[in-house]
């Protein structure tokens, strides 16, 4: 893996591959890098006009099918169970999924379910789809899905008793919890997926720290100008560019020997920047017993369970 970059990736005309969160940051660098190795890119996104300037940048680059939008807010299962649909109609499979669309550190707000926003669209909104994919998937030759986690993950916890934090709410331990989630949920996919005998490889990876627009909506949100304004000059002259966040997470979907349950990372100095590496996550992310646990609950709270036949 060293000096890997997106560059490196593998000829990847006839393949098609699904993005969350694809019309800006890492979702949109991702994209860009897939269309010029010749697959055909599907971008699942929430804002039509920034899914339309999108769609037009890829474009630029593709050279396989071509790519298209497809409509989706994963703080909503109505969408995501019609976007999966018109997936299904549009095209015969998919050979990877990305779920990379992400929220941050935001006020405590709702899903148009009742969930904790970052909980139900980090976590929740992403098991919801990747169940609503899996037949589509399944028909693929070498099915993988990438889960894009957080180097926040290290500061969560999960509240089993209050997963929604009802009671009360601190943004960033409930950012961590979802980005743990991320990681348990492809600890448990990967544990299913080789239980029912298929070959589908379900993997994590994490930017480190990469200049998008996610610190930025943080605050914005926040009304917090002043950190803003740190997040920006902190993106500018110390993050690497998400061109280079992207690297984990398409050396993930794309390489030959990648694993299922692994995780990769940046592999710099306190994995925030650099070349893509197999990283380790916190022990809490390797807890099979939590990973079963949060299954359960995601099946009940989004009312997706998973056939593999």
């Amino acid at each position: 893996m060293t000096s890997w970059t997106s560059a490196d990736i593998p000829d990847q005309t006839g393949r098609t591959v699904f993005i969350t969160g694809a019309n800006s940051g890492l979702g949109l660098r991702s994209a860009q890098a897939l269309a010029r190795s010749g697959a055909q890119v599907i971008l699942g996104c929430r804002n039509a006009g920034k899914a339309a300037d999108a769609l037009t940048e890829v474009k630029g680059e593709a050279t396989g099918d071509e790519p298209f939008v497809v409509s989706l807010d994963l703080a909503n299962l109505a969408s995501i169970s019609a976007a999966a649909e018109e997936v299904s109609r549009r095209v015969e499979r998919i050979d990877v999924l990305m779920n990379n669309a992400g929220v941050m550190a935001i006020p405590r707000a709702e899903t148009a379910d009742g969930f904790e926003a970052q909980f139900g669209t980090n976590h929740l909104g992403h098991f919801a789809l990747t169940g609503r994919l899996l037949p589509l998937l399944l028909r693929s030759t070498d099915p993988r899905v990438v889960t894009t986690s957080s180097q926040a993950h290290r500061v969560g916890r999960m509240r089993f008793d209050d997963p929604h934090w009802r009671k009360s709410y601190r943004k960033w331990p409930a950012y961590g919890q979802s980005k743990l989630s991320n990681l348990l949920f492809t600890l448990e996919l990967d544990r299913r997926a080789k239980a029912a005998g298929s070959n589908l490889v379900a993997a994590a990876a994490h930017p480190g720290y990469a200049a998008t627009h996610l610190q930025a909506v943080t605050y914005e949100t926040s009304g917090n100008r002043l950190m803003g304004q740190i997040m920006n000059f902190a993106n500018q002259y110390v993050a690497q560019s998400d061109a280079a966040g992207a690297w984990p997470q398409l050396y993930a979907a794309t390489m030959p020997g990648v694993h299922g349950g692994q995780y990769y990372g940046p592999g710099g100095p306190f994995e925030m920047r650099g070349y893509p590496e197999l990283v380790t996550p916190i022990s809490a992310a390797r807890r099979a017993d939590d990973a079963h646990k949060l299954w359960d609950l995601s099946e009940r709270e989004t009312e997706v369970t998973y056939s593999w036949t």
